[in-house]
């Protein structure tokens, strides 16, 4: 399985103050073991006027439903990747999504900050969360490695509050509640 080797990889993230400078790097599971304040994104994802819900398969919020998929900038050859460069290559490996796939490049809408403890793991989640919103060309092709599958739904209908989502990411009701998303 591909996610498990993904998973045991030794990636660094970037560990950052409440004012979202980076003030060193961290490595990732430690980060989520202790709580540590880092850096991380969100990519909502839309397709004709619907959000593409992940079934999130994970070790931080297993089974969750993510809007749409979130991962961390990590650092290669010791310089972090830019949003974008994390971005692309998350969605080649969790959504099998490339460049070309999108209709123009994903826009940010802004940032959260949350700190929550995973009930059903030793992990937590400690972030400042850049969130983009990018719009697809096609239905998705997910990476089954890294969810249990997607939905669709109508975008007014789940901002609204209105879906059946019951188990959806704490982060995702911060930027909800930040009124992120359109």
């Amino acid at each position: 399985m591909k996610s498990f080797a993904y998973y045991q990889q030794k990636l660094y993230i970037a560990q950052v103050d409440e004012k979202n400078n980076v003030i060193g790097k961290v490595e990732r599971w430690q980060a989520h073991k202790k709580a540590v304040l880092h850096l991380g994104y969100t990519v909502v994802l839309t397709y004709k006027n619907q959000f593409v819900i992940q079934h999130r398969k994970h070790l931080v919020f297993n089974k969750y439903y993510d809007l749409s998929f979130s991962s961390h900038q990590i650092y290669k050859n010791q310089n972090l990747q830019t949003d974008l460069e994390a971005i692309y290559e998350g969605l080649e490996r969790e959504w099998n999504i490339f460049k070309k796939d999108l209709i123009g490049i994903p826009k940010k809408k802004g940032q959260i900050y949350y700190k929550v403890k995973d009930p059903i793991s030793v992990f937590s989640e400690h972030e400042i969360d850049i969130i983009y919103q990018a719009d697809l060309k096609y239905l998705p092709n997910p990476n089954l490695d890294y969810c249990f599958g997607f939905e669709l739904i109508d975008k007014e209908i789940f901002i609204s509050g209105k879906s059946t989502f019951t188990k959806l990411a704490p982060w995702v009701f911060v930027l909800l509640k930040e009124k992120l998303i359109k």
